[in-house]
Parts: structure tokens; sequence; C-alpha cells
């Protein structure tokens, strides 16, 4: 099937657990996750009607938008950030999704600082506990956001989680209520710098569940692009 056929496939899937959770579908954001996809695919995607795109890898965040791939959607960062890369990301990126350690948060608003402008951002939370990623706890967070006017160059839009790979439909729906309950508490309290309209989870093999739980954005590359080729690998 071509880009074209997967994004319609992948609306009609979105559309359908959407209304299954009483939910309309236009609140639900497709970001096509374009790592080891060049520009030409990026564009084709953007044709097709995703919403934004995700990069996992500044080098290609930074190639393709020097290309002009992103023309017509926003781009997003949704992988690791190192903190000496924070430059060639804040400003380029509309959101940064994957904030996840106050290191990171500190060095996005003194980069935003210098460039005159406020960051959108995600805190990334490790909400599977899972020592092989990265991310706040889940307890950590309203102390962060107590604090988080600390930090005026940057916009807290919300979260974003990468729950376990899941085995079965269903899996992961314990993982993105966690989410959701922490943004419903967090709606109902008063921080300077925060704006909770995006929760990011659910990706090609769970983001029905994930709609199904108040996901406000999936991350969606396989089920777009096809498998990639891990044989031709790009270092970040």
């Amino acid at each position: 099937m071509s880009i074209a056929e997967n994004v319609a496939k992948i609306r009609a899937q979105m559309e359908q657990a959407a209304r299954a959770a009483g939910r309309d579908p236009s609140e639900i954001k497709l970001c096509a996750a374009t790592k080891m996809n060049d520009a030409q695919a990026v564009r084709e995607a953007i044709a097709a009607g995703v919403d934004c795109c995700g990069e996992n890898r500044v080098q290609e965040l930074v190639e393709k938008y020097s290309q002009g791939a992103y023309e017509g959607a926003p781009v997003h960062f949704i992988g690791h950030l190192q903190t000496n890369k924070v430059k060639q990301v804040v400003g380029k990126a509309d959101l940064i999704q994957s904030v996840d350690s106050l290191h990171l948060l500190k060095a996005i608003d003194a980069e935003a600082k210098k460039q005159g402008i406020r960051q959108n951002i995600l805190l990334e939370i490790n909400i599977g506990l899972e020592e092989s990623k990265s991310g706040f706890l889940l307890t950590e967070i309203p102390e962060i956001l107590e604090n988080i006017s600390t930090y005026s160059n940057i916009c807290v839009r919300g979260f974003m989680a990468i729950p376990p790979i899941s085995r079965n439909s269903g899996d992961n729906l314990k993982f993105f209520q966690k989410i959701l309950h922490l943004s419903v508490d967090i709606k109902g309290k008063k921080y300077d710098n925060v704006m909770v309209d995006c929760l990011s989870m659910g990706m090609s093999n769970d983001f029905m569940d994930a709609i199904y739980s108040g996901s406000t954005m999936i991350r969606v590359g396989t089920a777009i692009f096809g498998p990639r080729d891990y044989a031709v690998i790009h270092q970040s």
C-alpha cells in the first residue's frame, strides 16, 4: 500500500476508536514518526494529511529541515535529546515531546531565552518504570510543575509516554489511563507556563487503546511508511 493509502487506513481506525470512546475524532492528531524516511517520504505523508511529523534524531531533523521536507506541517522532536544538541532543535521543532530530565529542561529554557522565543515541550513519563527507558516518574510531575515558573521560556503543553511493548490488545490501557488521570488532576490546578492540551500516547501497535484512554496525539511510523531498514543507520 502507498503512504497515502496507509494514512487513510489509520485515519479510519482513529475515527473508529474515537467514536467507540464517545470522542470527537478531530480532537486527535496524527504524528508521522519519520525516522529513517527521506524528505520525499515525509512530503508524501504531509500531502496525505498527517498533522505533524516527529523526528527521533537531531541529524535527520536538521537535514530534512534544510531540504524543506516539513513544509505544510509542523515538525516535533520525539527522540532522546542530548543537551549538547539542544540548540539544533529549539526554534526548529514546534514541540519537543521527549523532555525527560530537569537537566534537559534547563538547557532548553536557556537556549530558548537566547533565541528570544518560548519553546513548547511535553514532559516524558516513564510510565512502565522500565530501566531501559528515560523519563520522569509519575510521582515526580506535581513537584516539577510547582516549580515550572523558574523556566520562563518554556511552556509545558502536556505529557508523552511510551509504555512497555504490548503483546495483546488492551495490555497498555492501564498505563494510558494513568497519564489521563494525571492530566485531569493537573488541569484542575493553576501553574505558570503550563497548558495541558496534549497527551502524546500510542504508536502503531497500540494507538487504538491510547485513543480510547484519552490520547490527543498518536505517533505512527511503521504503519505509515512500512518496516524500517535498519541495515542503514544514521547516527544522530
